[in-house]
């Protein structure tokens, strides 16, 4: 049977880490699946990947890292998820993991124009997701977590935008049978107000009040959904 891959590329700062755990173990939670059902691969601290003709899909999760200082482990990630797509494997890269994706396959990354998007944010659904295998069931506008302070500047050649909102024009974009999605899926609310705590001081400084942050973090229940729904776009040979 193949792999079922979560690349870890970061995780959560040890406040939240001791008390909710690690991106991995949220991301499976929301797939409703039990833990060991998916292997993980901490790219970050210099774990190999496996041949992609072993692996059935990957999610790639969210980092404390930035793409564009082009990061050793990074930069061989980025390599193997070209040779996945290629092989059209069903992947799903999540904020870092969206844009190491979009990085990968030709697009741009760098530091979002209008600074840091934090917290629970409402995004539209493209109509033309509407048909898409992902996306497809969410309303026109759902809420969603955010974390992030760069963006895909530039969609990889041929992808297609699938959701966005005022200050972010990529929140998911799909080529192939790669999906990316710069909010998180995996983010539920106490985390996401734990999350803006322990960042407090760095958003202070970029111009943003942690505590209103935090009191506007709300329930997104459509966007933990899509993670639940990936995980069925994975066949495994019989």
């Amino acid at each position: 049977m193949k792999l079922k891959l979560i690349i870890k590329t970061g995780e959560p700062g040890s406040p939240v880490r001791d008390h909710r755990g690690r991106f991995e173990d949220w991301i499976v939670r929301e797939m409703g699946e039990t833990p060991g059902s998916w292997q993980v691969v901490w790219v970050a601290a210099g774990e190999t990947l496996p041949p992609v003709e072993r692996v059935a899909g990957a999610v790639i999760t969210g980092s404390l890292a930035m793409v564009s200082d082009r990061l050793p482990w990074s930069e061989a990630t980025a390599a193997w998820l070209r040779q996945a797509h290629a092989a059209q494997l069903p992947l799903l890269g999540i904020c870092y993991g969206h844009q190491l994706l979009a990085h990968a396959l030709g697009g741009e990354v760098g530091y979002h124009p209008q600074g840091p998007e934090v917290g629970s944010v409402h995004i539209r659904r493209h109509e033309h997701a509407a048909a898409d295998p992902l996306l497809g069931e969410l309303p026109p506008r759902f809420a969603a977590n955010a974390f992030h302070w760069q963006t895909v500047l530039k969609l990889p050649p041929g992808a297609i935008p699938l959701a966005s909102n005022d200050w972010e024009p990529h929140h998911a974009f799909r080529l192939g049978n790669s999906w990316g999605l710069q909010f998180h899926p995996e983010f539920d609310a106490e985390a996401t107000r734990q999350l803006i705590h322990v960042a407090a001081p760095a958003l202070e400084r970029d111009g943003l009040q942690p505590q209103q942050l935090a009191a506007a973090v709300c329930p997104t229940p459509e966007a933990a959904a899509l993670l639940r729904r990936f995980a069925t776009l994975l066949v495994q040979p019989a």
